[in-house]
């Protein structure tokens, strides 16, 4: 069990400020059959653990979660689109899925919540995957039409919304580490063309979006970890951090997300998702973690405190407003998961003191849910779901935040 004190207040919070938590839709909604992940989960060889199968059953219980949402007195609750439901087939757009999404958000309004709304995260149509997913070249102009037909069916209900959650990770994980649909390894071109794609697609998105109707912010949300580089190789060493990184370990660490921290310039905001720490050597791969260093069930470095310098990074680069999208732990003692968001917080509360401009906070996740290769064994969520009868309880973690959210506000 953690024995570290909890933070029992975060401070006053600036006007505007949004505290929120976060799903997505393949991780709760459950029997996404038509979509890449779907196909990756069934296919014998991929290394995923399990199927997402009914996941939370949130396609049904939808209502329920906006309600443990609204029980926190948070102000936001941030989820996702599934582009496979709305768009089960090329060009053949199901008004049934977007009148769901639209009581979703209705229903998020009339309680007091705001909706951020994502519009791709991680799942990818598999009429589109056989086209060459999102590497292939039809992926911009269908991304854009999709982005077309979501604001003009629920643009009046968006309050924020990211075109892409974290597209450096499905590029990364998809072409290079084989951990994600297509399950490609060190397929530097098809690495380039997701990368270049997920660029594009988000500028003619974002034109759609801002077409209206509806007048909401813009922006995608990137995995952006703390990176410290080590020249040496020696994971002990101090290391360099982004601030003091030389030209050739900038060109190491910066590649994963720096194309999308500069086109986030013409955003409205950056979405920064921060759960750790990574030590890199001078080859731009990981350094292995010693085993006496304290880690999470996803096997990442604890480090709560990673958060604080990644908002000071992305505001550095992007020099536009940060909303903190993700932040979370994988642990099975809530003690821990407590200890972990008042060390992050407290982070990005000294970060906000010295000037960088932060609007908003969500929790990942809601729900303990679906982790993609990993399966359910890892549990990030703040309620604990019954794989079988799928009540939510709450975990004492649940408390704790609302009595942070409700000090803020004082």
């Amino acid at each position: 069990m953690s024995e570290h004190t909890p933070m029992t207040r975060f401070g006053a919070v600036p006007p505007g400020w949004i505290w929120g938590t976060a799903t997505a839709a393949h991780q709760i909604e459950g029997g996404n059959v038509n979509n890449d992940w779907w196909r990756f989960e069934h296919t014998p060889g991929t290394g995923t653990a399990e199927s997402s199968g009914d996941a939370c059953d949130s396609w049904h219980r939808w209502l329920e979660d906006l309600q443990l949402v609204q029980r926190m007195g948070l102000d936001a609750y941030r989820f996702s689109l599934e582009w496979s439901r709305i768009e089960p087939a090329e060009g053949e757009f199901s008004l049934a899925a977007l009148e769901h999404y639209r009581e979703i958000m209705v229903a998020a309004h009339e309680m007091g919540l705001k909706t951020s709304v994502t519009l791709h995260h991680f799942t990818t149509p598999l009429w589109l995957a056989d086209q060459g997913g999102v590497a292939g070249a039809t992926f911009v102009d269908r991304f854009a039409r999709y982005a077309d037909i979501v604001v003009q069916h629920l643009g009046d209900h968006i309050d924020i919304a990211a075109t892409f959650n974290e597209p450096n990770v499905v590029a990364g994980a998809g072409y290079l580490g084989g951990m994600f649909p297509p399950g490609r390894t060190d397929d530097a071109a098809g690495y380039e063309a997701a990368t270049a794609n997920f660029v594009e697609a988000h500028w003619k998105a974002r034109e759609a979006l801002k077409a209206g109707p509806g007048d909401f912010p813009v922006g995608l949300t990137l995995a952006l970890p703390d990176v410290v580089v080590h020249p040496d190789g020696d994971i002990t060493s101090e290391g360099l951090r982004w601030d003091a990184w030389t030209a050739e370990a900038a060109d190491r660490a910066h590649g994963f997300h720096g194309v999308y921290l500069e086109i986030a310039r013409d955003d409205d905001y950056i979405g920064v998702q921060t759960y750790t720490t990574e030590h890199m050597g001078p080859d731009g791969k990981p350094l292995e973690i010693p085993e006496d260093w304290r880690t999470t069930q996803r096997g990442w470095l604890f480090e709560p405190e990673a958060l604080g310098r990644s908002v000071r990074h992305a505001a550095a680069v992007a020099q536009v407003p940060v909303i903190v999208t993700e932040n979370g732990v994988a642990t099975e003692d809530d003690a821990e998961r407590i200890e972990y968001y008042s060390r992050s917080l407290a982070s990005l509360g000294e970060a906000m003191d010295e000037g960088v401009d932060v609007r908003g906070f969500y929790a990942w996740s809601l729900l303990d849910n679906f982790e993609w290769a990993e399966g359910y064994r890892p549990t990030f969520g703040l309620h604990e779901v019954d794989p079988v009868t799928f009540a939510r309880t709450p975990k004492p973690s649940v408390q704790w935040f609302a009595d942070l959210v409700a000090d803020s506000r004082r």
